[in-house]
């Protein structure tokens, strides 16, 4: 399955032009084993998700997104930043359609220490502006349920983040 099919563009609708540009980007993972395109997909896909969650996402989280898809990944900078180019434009569209079904997806394909290093970057994203918001840490918190992670496993891996959280008095930077 492309990752085409899995975001549900069909041929019809890759004609439109914003369609178009997510055909060409997603034909650089078409070289990519399936399974490892599928998972990378996925995973890009639920960083944009945490990053959209307050409704503004920061120069400073775009960049951080790129940069833990390309190491998660094995991708070079452009690939990556396709890769996200791709997950933040499906987010905006399809985000509520497609949100507990990617949950639900990787939880099923991932490993435990997937799920936790999947975890750790949420949480990197969400801070990567200098504060991780009410709506933000609520989307990390769903996606951990999702996921059936251990509450002790999401407050361990929280509590990295606790001068970042704005419950806790954090400010975002400038």
């Amino acid at each position: 399955m492309s990752l085409l099919d899995w975001l549900g563009i069909s041929p019809a609708r890759a004609r439109d032009p914003e369609a178009e540009v997510v055909h060409r980007i997603s034909q650089q993972l078409d070289s990519m084993d399936p399974a490892e395109a599928r998972h990378l997909s996925l995973f890009a896909f639920l960083l944009a998700r945490v990053a959209h969650a307050d409704l503004v996402v920061h120069p400073a989280e775009v960049v951080e997104m790129e940069r833990l898809t390309a190491t998660h990944g094995g991708l070079t900078a452009s690939q990556a930043a396709m890769v996200m180019e791709i997950a933040r434009a499906t987010q905006k569209m399809l985000g509520p359609t497609h949100n507990f079904v990617a949950i639900r997806e990787f939880r099923e394909e991932a490993t435990s220490e997937q799920k936790l290093g999947l975890l750790q970057c949420l949480f990197a994203v969400a801070a990567a502006d200098g504060v991780v918001t009410g709506p933000e840490e609520e989307e990390i918190r769903t996606i951990s349920r999702g996921l059936l992670l251990d509450d002790q496993d999401y407050v361990r891996i929280r509590s990295a983040f606790g001068d970042k959280r704005s419950v806790l008095g954090a400010k975002p930077a400038p």
